[in-house]
C-alpha cells in the first residue's frame, strides 16, 4: 500500500529488524526519508537549540546530504593562500575529536578512501582543517582545497570514526563499566549514501568495512541504509546475507506520480540486478502507457552492461536491424531523446507515440534475442 514519507519511516521503525537495506533512484526522496525517521525517534522540541539537539545526539545517529552541513569553507578569498574546511560547533565531533582524540584514526579513514598523499592536518581546537598532498619527490603542497568528492569523504570518516567509538562503547555488556554513558539510549543509526563519490574499489571496501563495523555491534542499536548505488547496495547485501545471526531486510523505494511512496522488500537471498530492475520499470511503463523520455536513458543503460557481459564492443551492436537491414536508424533515434537528466523524477518531457512503439519493440527484440524474461513471466 502506498504510504506518505512519514508513513513510510513508520514502517521501518515498526520492523524489528538489525539492519534495513533501502534502494532508491537518486530524487526519490532517500534524505528527506532520513529526516522524517529522525523526527520519529527525536522530535525537534522549542526552547533554543540545546533543547532541539539533545534528544537527536542521545537516541539517534543520522548521516545524509545536511550532515556536510556542519562543514564549510574559508576560502581566504583576500590572499588565496591558505583555504581550511572549518567545523561548527556540534556535539559529535568535538566528542570523537577533542574528548577521545580520534583525529589520527579520522585521517587514516580519509586516506584509505581517497589517497595515502592527501593529508588532513586539524587545528589544535579541532575548528578546523587544512589539507597537504606529498608530490612525486616527497615535497608536500600545502594549504590546498580538496575536492567535493573529497570532501564528502573527509565528512563520511568523522561520522565513521564517530561511530566506530560508539559502537565500541555500546559493547561493553554493563552499563556501569562504559567510559560514557551518554549513548545509552542511542536506538538507531540511519546512513544515507555515503559512497556518492568513490570509485568502485574504494566503494566495495568501504562496503565491507561498514557491514563489518555494524556486524560487530553487540547492543540493540538497529541500522537503516539507503542508497542509489547497485553496486553499494548488493556489497552490503551479500555481506549481511553471510550472517545469519544478524535479522536483516532489503527494500526498493519508489515514488508515485501522486507523491506517495512504495516500500517494497526485496528478496534476501538474490543480489540486486540494477539493469533487470531498469527493465522492469520500462516494462510497467509500457503496461500502463506511461513511457517518458528518460526511460530512453535506462534502455540506453541496459544495453551498455548488456553489452559488457556478452562481449560486445559497443552497446549499440545490440540493436536489431530495421527492414533495410541496418541499424542507424535507431541508434539515431536513442542518441535524439536521451535524457541528460539526472534524475528519472525530474524528466518531465514526453515523447511521440511513434517514439514509444520503437522503444517498445527494442525492448521486446531484446527480450527475444537475448532470451531476458519479460515482467510478466
Amino acid at each position: 500500500m502506498s504510504k506518505t514519507l512519514t508513513e513510510t519511516a513508520q514502517a521501518l521503525k515498526d520492523i524489528n529488524k538489525k539492519v534495513q537495506l533501502i534502494y532508491a533512484f537518486n530524487g526519490t526522496g532517500k534524505t528527506r526519508l532520513s529526516r522524517e525517521f529522525k523526527q520519529l525517534i527525536a522530535p525537534k522540541t522549542s526552547g533554543g537549540d540545546d533543547a532541539q539537539y539533545v534528544l537527536p545526539r542521545t537516541k539517534i545517529l543520522y548521516y545524509n546530504a545536511l550532515t556536510e552541513d556542519l562543514f564549510y569553507w574559508d576560502n581566504d578569498l583576500t590572499h588565496d593562500i591558505e583555504p581550511k574546511l572549518k567545523i561548527q560547533p556540534n556535539f559529535f565531533t568535538e566528542w570523537v575529536l577533542q574528548e577521545q582524540g580520534q583525529d589520527q584514526n579520522v585521517i587514516a579513514n580519509f586516506q584509505r578512501y581517497t589517497d595515502s598523499k592527501l593529508t588532513p592536518k586539524f587545528s589544535e581546537d579541532f575548528s578546523e582543517v587544512t589539507f597537504s598532498f606529498r608530490r612525486g619527490n616527497d615535497e608536500p603542497e600545502s594549504n590546498i582545497k580538496i575536492s567535493k568528492g573529497e570532501e564528502s569523504n573527509f565528512v563520511w570518516s568523522v561520522f565513521y570514526t564517530l561511530l566506530e567509538q560508539v559502537i565500541a562503547v555500546l559493547n561493553v555488556a554493563e552499563p556501569s563499566e562504559r567510559e560514557t554513558n551518554q549513548f545509552d539510549p542511542l536506538g538507531y543509526v540511519f546512513i544515507d549514501d555515503p559512497v556518492s563519490s568513490l570509485d568502485e574499489n574504494h566503494l566495495i571496501e568501504l562496503a565491507v568495512d561498514l557491514a563489518e563495523l555494524i556486524k560487530s555491534s553487540q547492543s540493540d542499536v538497529r541500522f537503516m541504509i539507503s542508497t542509489h548505488n547497485p553496486l553499494f547496495y548488493n556489497v552490503l547485501s551479500n555481506e549481511f546475507n553471510r550472517r545469519k545471526d544478524v535479522s536483516f531486510q532489503k527494500y526498493i523505494l519508489e515514488k508515485n506520480e501522486d507523491g506517495s511512496y512504495d516500500l517494497k522488500q526485496s528478496s534476501t537471498d538474490s543480489p540486486f540486478s540494477y539493469h533487470l530492475y531498469l527493465k522492469s520499470e520500462i516494462e510497467k511503463a509500457v503496461e500502463l502507457g506511461r513511457l517518458e523520455k528518460y526511460h530512453f536513458n535506462f534502455f540506453r543503460n541496459i544495453l551498455e552492461k548488456s553489452a559488457t557481459f556478452l562481449g560486445y564492443a559497443r552497446w549499440e551492436d545490440l540493436l536489431p536491424n530495421n527492414t533495410e537491414g541496418e541499424r542507424k536508424a535507431y541508434v539515431k533515434r536513442m542518441l535524439n531523446l536521451l535524457s541528460h537528466s539526472k534524475h528519472a523524477g525530474e524528466e518531465i518531457a514526453t515523447i511521440k507515440d511513434e517514439d514509444k512503439r520503437v522503444l517498445t519493440y527494442l525492448l521486446t527484440q531484446l527480450n527475444e534475442t537475448y532470451h531476458f524474461q519479460s515482467k510478466k513471466n
